[in-house]
């Protein structure tokens, strides 16, 4: 993670320069700033330092990282990643639903209407898969 915090705080300092420069520049190309695009380099900025932040907290809380250790090896890092249901139709539902509510940009607006009871029904049935039924924790 300390590559990661170092990278982002890169970013921040390379926005932070950019932003500067696209202020200077807009000032003197049209005689005052530009607010939309300074404004958006300036939240590129907040968000590069936020996310560095946020990340070097967790270094500081958490340790070393298996990924941080240079004489580590990759099966250091094994175990469980997540849990996914391998029977599980839920997310199936929800992707055609969502495919569906995006294909709705091209074929029309009409077809968002459709989609989206059911990204909904989908969403909600991935979410409470586990609350119910034979699988009920």
């Amino acid at each position: 993670m300390r590559s990661n915090v170092v990278i982002l705080l890169v970013m921040g300092a390379y926005f932070t320069i950019a932003d500067i420069a696209y202020g200077i520049w807009s000032h003197l190309a049209f005689g005052q700033v530009e607010p939309i695009g300074t404004a958006a380099i300036a939240l590129l900025v907040i968000l590069s330092v936020f996310i560095a932040y946020y990340l070097w907290s967790g270094m500081r809380r958490s340790g070393t990282l298996p990924e941080d250790n240079l004489l580590g090896n990759i099966e250091d890092e094994t175990g469980e990643v997540g849990f996914y249901s391998p029977w599980s139709w839920w997310p199936l539902m929800l992707g055609v639903s969502c495919a569906m509510a995006f294909a709705s940009l091209a074929v029309g607006w009409w077809l968002f209407f459709i989609a989206f009871p059911f990204a909904i029904v989908a969403l909600v049935g991935f979410v409470y898969e586990y609350s119910r039924g034979a699988h009920a924790h």
